[in-house]
């Protein structure tokens, strides 16, 4: 399965005994952390990345299969979301079902480092990742209405000063897409290496 198809599909990868329920958005660096682990207890149930888009879906959708991995008899389930604009809502699922998810407030703060970011305070900061870059007119564009309605630019990202590119990989491809998303919000380019960060930490620990 091309892993980009998971933008708008569910899909389960693998067939091992511990469950992870992961955004879409990740199944690319998921796979490979757990290739270069030798990781083959894992079974991936990812949900539809661009839940992303529509953050009050995302607990709800979340419990649900969390019900359907318990049902299939996984012996464990983690949970790969940030928060990712749920607002606790997804830590209260997390808490009902007695699963545990990776901190962070959303991907990026956790591919770059938690408390890192947490440190930096970044609040003219629009964020891209390797996914974000591939998938920018489908997450930005598209839904923005910014293709036809280039003046919406100012509306949605006019207290922006920069897009910092936060890169898993490093790809001459995935930059310049990135570089393009920048110039079409009109906004400062940065590139940071952060290779999978916590998301490889909290994979070799399971």
């Amino acid at each position: 399965m091309d892993v980009d198809t998971l933008t708008h599909q569910r899909a389960n990868i693998g067939a091992g005994r511990v469950a992870l329920i992961a955004c879409g958005a990740l199944a690319r660096e998921i796979l490979a952390v757990n290739r270069a682990n030798g990781a083959e207890h894992f079974a991936l149930r990812c949900l539809p990345a661009i839940l992303h888009n529509h953050p009050e879906q995302i607990a709800p959708a979340v419990e649900r299969e969390i019900s359907l991995a318990k049902s299939d008899g996984y012996e464990e389930i983690f949970i790969l979301y940030a928060d990712c604009g749920t607002g606790g809502a997804l830590d209260e699922v997390c808490r009902r079902h007695d699963v545990a998810r990776l901190p962070g407030p959303h991907c990026y703060a956790f591919f770059e480092g938690v408390e890192q970011q947490a440190t930096r305070q970044e609040v003219t900061s629009f964020y891209l990742t390797d996914f974000l870059a591939r998938q920018f007119d489908t997450f930005v564009t598209k839904p923005l209405g910014l293709a036809a309605h280039p003046e919406l630019k100012d509306l949605y990202f006019g207290n922006y000063e920069r897009l910092v590119y936060l890169a898993q990989t490093d790809d001459d491809g995935l930059t310049r897409k990135a570089e393009s998303a920048a110039e079409t919000l009109g906004l400062r380019f940065e590139r940071r290496f952060t290779g999978y960060g916590d998301l490889a930490t909290a994979l070799s620990g399971l």
